[in-house]
C-alpha cells in the first residue's frame, strides 16, 4: 500500500532542500549588485541612473532566454540543464569583479540573465512532474522560502564583504562578486549527479510509488487542452498572455524593494555591517509568509484572496513607509511591504498548471516569469530616476505601491477567467 502523504513527503525531503539551496544560491548572485553597488559606483565612477541601468540588464538577458532555455530542459532534463545554468552564471558572477567601467558591467549583467534563464521557471516546470497540482502551491511556497533566507543570508554577508575592502589588494565590492560566485560553480558539478530529471528516473522511488504517481498526474492532466502539450502554441494562449501581463507588478515590486533597500537603510547613517544586519529582518517575515499563506491557500476553496489580499497589504505598507517620517517606522512598514509582495507569488504560480501540461507548461511558466521580470527591468531604471529627480530615497515606494494595486486588481480578473481550482487533496491510502 502507498499513503499518498508519506509518498509526497519522501519526495519533497529528497527534491526541495537541494532545489532550495540552488534558489537561494541564485538569489543571492542575482542580488549581490546591491551591496556591491555602494562602493562599486564610486570606484568606477557611475552614475546612479548608470548603476539602474546595468543592473537592469540582467532581466533583458533573462526575457529573451527564458523560453528556449525551458525548452531545452525539458528536452535534455534539469539535472544536465541546471548544472549548465548554475556554472555559467557563476562564472560571470566571479567576471564581475573584474568589471573595468560602465560598459563592461552592462555586457556583464546581460550576460548573467542570459546563463540564469530558466532556472526558476525550471523548477516549477520540476514540480509539475513530481507533483500532484494540489500540493504545488505549498512546494513552490517552500521553494520561494530560500530567497528569503538568500536575502536574509546576502545582507550581513554583503556588509562583511564590502569591509573586507584592501584583503589582498582586493576591493570590497569585488569580493562580493568573488566570494558569491563559487558557490553556484560547485553546485552545478554536484547538480549533474545528485538531481533526478523525472520521477522514472529516481532510484529513491518504488516501482509502485513511481507507478502511482504517473497514473495519478496522468488523470490530472487528462483534462487539460490539448494545444497545451505543444510548446510553441502556449506562448499565444490568451491566458499565458494574460498572467504574463498581471504578474510584471510583482517582480517589479520585489526587485524595486530588495534592490533598494539597501540604500533606503544607508540613509538612516548606518555602517556597511549594520545595514547588512538590520536588512536580515525582512527576509525574516517574508519566509515566516511564504510558508503561511500558500499553505492556507492550498486548504482554501478559493485561491485568488491569497494572492490579491497580501499584495493590498503589501502596497499599503509601501505608501505608509513613504509618509512617516520616523526611520524606524519607515523600516517596520517597509519589513511588512516585503512580505506581502512575497507571500501570495506561491499561489499565483499554481493558477497556470490548471490549463499547461507538458512542453506547454515549460514554454507557459516560462513566459510568463520572462515577461513579468521585466518589471524588475522597470524597477531598475524608474526607481533610481525617482530618487534622482526627488532627492529622495523613499518617494520610489509610491511608484512602486501603484504597480502592486495594478497586479492585484489583474490578478483577480485572472482568477474570474480560471474558474474555480480543482478539488484540494486529503490524507488517504492507495492501494
Amino acid at each position: 500500500m502507498i499513503v499518498e502523504k508519506q509518498l509526497i513527503s519522501k519526495i519533497t525531503w529528497r527534491l526541495m532542500p537541494f532545489l532550495g539551496v540552488l534558489y537561494l544560491i541564485a538569489y543571492i548572485d542575482r542580488q549581490n549588485v546591491s551591496f556591491a553597488k555602494l562602493d562599486m559606483v564610486g570606484a568606477l565612477g557611475m552614475s546612479e541612473y548608470a548603476y539602474g541601468l546595468g543592473a537592469s540588464l540582467f532581466f533583458v538577458g533573462y526575457f529573451l532566454f527564458e523560453v528556449p532555455s525551458n525548452l531545452l530542459l525539458d528536452k535534455f532534463g534539469a539535472s544536465r540543464w541546471f548544472a549548465r545554468i548554475l556554472v555559467s552564471w557563476g562564472a560571470v558572477t566571479m567576471a564581475l569583479a573584474y568589471t573595468q567601467n560602465a560598459t563592461m558591467f552592462y555586457i556583464l549583467r546581460f550576460l548573467l540573465g542570459a546563463c540564469e534563464a530558466g532556472f526558476f521557471p525550471g523548477v516549477l516546470y520540476l514540480l509539475t512532474l513530481w507533483y500532484p497540482s494540489a500540493y504545488r502551491g505549498t512546494m513552490v511556497g517552500l521553494f520561494m522560502i530560500f530567497s528569503a533566507i538568500a536575502n536574509a543570508l546576502g545582507a550581513p554577508l554583503g556588509g562583511v564583504l564590502l569591509d573586507l575592502d584592501g584583503l589582498y589588494g582586493i576591493a570590497g565590492w569585488q569580493w562580493v562578486f568573488i566570494a558569491t560566485g563559487i558557490p553556484a560553480v560547485i553546485a552545478g558539478v554536484v547538480t549533474l549527479f545528485y538531481l533526478a530529471d523525472r520521477p522514472d528516473d529516481a532510484p529513491f522511488l518504488s516501482h509502485a510509488e513511481k507507478t502511482w504517481l504517473k497514473d495519478r498526474l496522468a488523470k490530472e492532466n487528462a483534462g487539460m487542452e490539448e494545444s497545451s502539450g505543444d510548446g510553441f502554441k502556449a506562448l499565444i494562449n490568451p491566458r499565458v498572455l494574460l498572467m504574463s501581463l498581471c504578474y510584471i507588478g510583482f517582480p517589479l515590486a520585489a526587485y524595486g524593494l530588495s534592490y533598494w533597500l539597501p540604500t533606503i537603510v544607508k540613509g538612516f547613517g548606518v555602517s556597511n555591517t549594520t545595514n547588512g544586519l538590520l536588512n536580515i529582518i525582512p527576509w525574516v517575515l517574508v519566509a515566516i509568509a511564504l510558508y503561511a499563506v500558500p499553505a492556507a491557500a492550498d486548504r482554501a476553496a478559493s485561491k485568488t484572496p491569497y494572492i490579491v489580499i497580501p499584495a493590498l497589504v503589501g502596497a499599503i505598507c509601501l505608501v505608509l513607509s513613504a509618509i512617516v517620517p520616523n526611520h524606524t517606522v519607515q523600516f517596520l512598514f517597509l519589513c511588512m511591504a516585503a512580505a506581502g509582495i512575497f507571500a501570495g507569488q506561491p499561489v499565483f504560480w499554481s493558477l497556470p498548471s490548471r490549463f499547461l501540461r507538458g512542453a506547454g507548461a515549460a514554454a507557459g511558466l516560462a513566459a510568463i516569469n520572462s515577461v513579468g521580470n521585466l518589471g524588475g527591468f522597470i524597477a531598475q531604471n524608474v526607481v533610481p530616476w525617482i530618487k534622482d529627480t526627488t532627492g529622495s530615497t523613499i518617494a520610489p515606494m509610491f511608484f512602486l505601491a501603484f504597480c502592486l494595486t495594478l497586479a492585484a486588481v489583474l490578478v483577480l480578473i485572472v482568477g474570474q477567467i480560471l474558474g474555480p481550482p480543482a478539488t484540494s487533496h486529503d490524507s488517504k491510502v492507495i492501494v
